[in-house]
């Protein structure tokens, strides 16, 4: 007896993964997610210090070369930071009007996930396992959960 699943036709379509070890892929996808990364921290306010943080550590001389020329090749670990702080924004900016959108990662929040701090304290902490966690927080939100 042969069995075969079959799942019922619906409108999913799966995801193309991008390959980020690939280094023609991340040549390809730097340049606008350095430009994204440094509009959305001077919306949203964050200093430098911090910005550099967000970026895994990165000096300060390294940071403002980086600002002035995003044409560079980013490794894996920040165009995944990069990733998910884009994937915030945007999630942001589909759940609240742009005001409380742009102020949101500095707001004291009650949520059990920060404990009182804002969601830029956690994670600044918490490094890109934070990230993750506030971006997948505020997908669940824009998904009714």
């Amino acid at each position: 007896m042969n069995l075969a699943y079959a799942y019922p036709k619906s409108r999913f379509e799966p995801v193309v993964l991008i390959d980020l070890n690939s280094k023609s892929e991340r040549e390809r996808l730097s340049k606008s997610a350095l430009k994204g990364f440094f509009n959305l921290i001077e919306k949203w306010g964050v200093r430098d210090e911090d910005a550099r943080e967000l970026l895994g550590g990165l000096s300060s001389s390294a940071f403002y070369d980086w600002k002035k020329k995003p044409d560079r090749i980013l490794e894996v670990d920040r165009i995944t930071r990069v990733s998910y702080l884009i994937g915030i924004y945007k999630a942001l900016h589909i759940i609240y009007g742009d005001k409380l959108a742009d102020k949101w990662v500095t707001l004291p929040n009650k949520n059990v996930i920060f404990v009182g701090r804002t969601p830029l304290e956690f994670m600044l902490v918490g490094g890109v396992i934070a990230m993750q966690t506030v971006r997948a927080l505020l997908d669940a939100r824009r998904g009714g959960l």
